[in-house]
């Protein structure tokens, strides 16, 4: 490892996240010391990935489909004998070992799942609920542990924890919390894992055998997806594989990781050799996300306060230290539909929510037409076809739509002309104002260099042209008794990228204020190639697409070079990265960073979304990362909130968030970054 690699940051651990797996291994039915064997084999190759929790299937050192052979003393104390020696073979193992056994207590035979660290065995935790129907007759062999609490069994000499009231707690990763059941207990109406998640694990496990049959497959997806999005948590499903009896049944041995009802990894089905399922689980992420959901403490509170009633075991394990990678999908567009078998649906419910939006705004005020400045650009090129369709499904022609265009003393004959095609495409009113005369006479009021003849492009300067279009909108929405549509995107509000008041930060209605332009450019993109408008719009909603994103508000320079957005501000890319992360999960600008490096290192690993231009599919290094991560922080939290608190009404579209005040994010205007800043020069290296 190089000294650079070296640094804590690029520690996974570092960040919260934990390493977990589920294995499937090779096993024989009844076959102990085979299947003792198998799970330590599994434990090494587990130790060789630096997983920090392995989960194994249900019964796994005897089998689960042997019937009355659980209740031969023979395997009892074959399988006894098993767990005293996992027990010791863990004590050079870095995983925490789940696997599952059956064991006497009180003289009744539990259907158990075992916790091993570090040559201890932890905890047991007995099955709650037995299923007895169709197929099932776990009755016959095993007592229900459901009401088991606060209780120690004896296994090998020695006196363990046992009850469904624990939940394992590690000494060394804060968030490490793990809770366990088994199979049938998240078929109930009321899994005890929800108790588990109220009383603080993070990490929801099931040690399942689970017999297959059609269509079942799905139906642990749905649950595990539903129960780790319910109890904001992850949840690590295991069943058991090939070696099981087929007697009567047939297993596939299926494992899934899910963590806020996201899918992590799953495991091959059916497979004939041992399987194991990798996912790196952000707990830091879980644990943030419940402190923004006032209604998860709530349930603790109805459910008795389980926190206070469920005991902690602590444990000790030795996580790898150092670049390990990370084993989980980080989106580099967070907001942008990445599921090629759901993209037109979520295109489809992202467009229309600000459709309707607008239709219910028209609605309620009776206006006469929609006022539009139309630049060339995305976000006015996509609020004027949101308006259209809004048009279309209100039965109003879309000349209801007042279309400007206004020149300025840096407008190119390409927007402009990309402009009057999309208006005309369209079939708006389309008219222009050149509104040069008007801002050199301000200018001249003013009186700014510029009109003394000097090149002289400031702030000012530059405001004046925004205002003076803003202007002008409201003012003919009054003659036009219509209303004036906003077309700035969230990205622009959340670096302050708006000009304040008499400018694009203001409108009637503020249709793109929750798109962020990733998903903007995607949305016209989708649009142009989806059949939603006729040839000649998408022809040139395609040509928009290929335009450099600029205000066009100074002129070229010598070299011809126009005057670039994303050369000051920053990649909107990485800055919609950020602000999601940011706003939605609260994450430290360290943690940013390095899921931001993982995600935009390499353009050749990890996926893109459907469709997504070759030609633009960017790579960045830690450096680029962290440099622009730093004024994204500043502009975001020290100087642009003013901006966010005065912004008019406009739709919310994903559940990334929105920045209006009266939505997901509050902020005082006078705050200081500070904070932010210093935990980002501390634990960030610069290359």
């Amino acid at each position: 490892m190089t000294e650079a690699k070296a640094h804590p940051f690029y520690a996974m651990h570092e960040h919260g996240f934990v390493r977990v797996a589920t294995s499937t291994p090779q096993v024989r039915t009844a076959d102990v010391a085979f299947n003792r064997d198998a799970v330590l084999a599994e434990a090494r190759r587990a130790h060789a990935a630096h997983v920090d929790l392995l989960v194994y299937p249900e019964l796994c050192l005897s089998s689960y489909a042997i019937d009355d052979l659980h209740l031969q003393s023979a395997m009892i104390e074959a399988v006894a004998e098993a767990i005293g020696e996992i027990v010791k073979a863990s004590a050079d193992l870095s995983p925490v070992l789940l696997i599952g056994a059956a064991l006497m207590h009180k003289g009744r035979l539990y259907n158990c799942a075992l916790a091993i660290a570090h040559g201890k065995l932890l905890g047991v935790v007995p099955k709650s609920y037995l299923p007895n129907y169709r197929e099932f007759y776990e009755k016959r062999w095993f007592a229900s542990g459901k009401d088991l609490r606060g209780q120690t069994i004896r296994v090998n000499g020695h006196d363990v924890p046992f009850g469904v009231d624990i939940v394992f707690a590690s000494e060394v990763l804060p968030h490490f919390r793990f809770f366990i059941e088994i199979c049938e207990d998240f078929w109930a109406a009321t899994p005890p894992s929800s108790l588990g998640a109220l009383a603080g694990a993070t990490i929801l496990c099931n040690l399942s055998a689970s017999n297959i049959v059609i269509g079942k497959s799905d139906e642990r997806h749905m649950l595990c997806r539903s129960q780790s999005a319910r109890t904001a948590s992850a949840y690590v499903y295991c069943a058991a594989g090939h070696g099981e009896s087929t007697t009567d049944l047939a297993w596939d041995g299926q494992g899934v990781i899910y963590e806020l009802g996201d899918l992590l990894a799953e495991s091959e089905r059916f497979s004939l050799h041992p399987e194991q399922c990798i996912a790196d689980i952000d707990c830091e992420r879980i644990v943030m996300d419940r402190l923004r959901i006032p209604t998860f403490n709530d349930a603790g509170e109805a459910a008795g306060r389980p926190d206070e009633s469920f005991r902690t075991v602590p444990f000790r394990h030795a996580p790898h230290g150092g670049d390990i990678g990370l084993t989980r999908p980080v989106g580099r567009f967070p907001f942008v539909p990445d599921r090629a078998e759901r993209l037109d649906a979520d295109c489809y419910e992202a467009f229309n929510i600000q459709v309707d939006g607008l239709m219910r705004r028209l609605e309620s005020t009776g206006a006469k037409s929609m006022v539009i400045g139309i630049s060339g650009g995305l976000d006015s090129t996509h609020a004027l076809i949101v308006a259209a369709r809004a048009c279309d499904r209100l039965g109003l022609p879309r000349s209801f739509i007042r279309g400007y265009t206004m020149p300025g003393f840096a407008t190119s004959d390409d927007t402009k002309s990309n402009a009057w095609k999309l208006m005309k495409a369209v079939g708006c009113t389309a008219e222009e104002i050149d509104i040069r005369p008007a801002a050199t006479r301000m200018l001249e009021d003013i009186g700014h260099a510029f009109a003394g003849g000097e090149p002289f492009y400031d702030v000012t300067f530059e405001n004046v042209q925004a205002g003076l279009r803003t202007d002008y909108l409201f003012r003919l929405a009054s003659h036009h008794n219509g209303f004036v549509i906003g077309t700035g995107d969230l990205s622009e509000l959340a670096l302050g990228w708006c000009t304040y008041g008499v400018g694009d930060q203001m409108s009637h209605y503020a249709v793109n204020s929750g798109v962020p332009k990733t998903l903007i450019q995607y949305l016209i993109r989708w649009c142009a190639t989806g059949d939603q408008f006729d040839a000649a719009t998408d022809e040139v909603l395609l040509a928009i697409l290929d335009t450099e994103i600029s205000p066009e508000l100074v002129p070229a320079g010598a070299d011809g070079a126009i005057q670039s957005t994303e050369a000051k501000i920053g990649p909107y890319e990485l800055n919609d990265f950020f602000v999601h992360h940011v706003m939605r999960f609260g994450q430290k600008p360290s943690k940013v960073a390095f899921l931001a490096w993982h995600a935009w290192k390499q353009a050749a690993a990890g996926t893109w979304p459907a469709g997504f231009p070759e030609s633009r599919k960017n790579e960045y290094d830690l450096a680029t990362i962290r440099s622009w991560l730093e004024k994204f922080l500043r502009r975001f939290f020290a100087f642009s909130q003013f901006k966010r608190s005065a912004i008019p009404n406009g739709p919310k579209v994903s559940s990334g968030g929105a920045l209006s005040p009266r939505g997901d994010w509050r902020a005082p205007s006078d705050a200081s970054a500070a904070v932010w800043l210093a935990e980002l020069e501390a634990r960030v290296p610069e290359a």
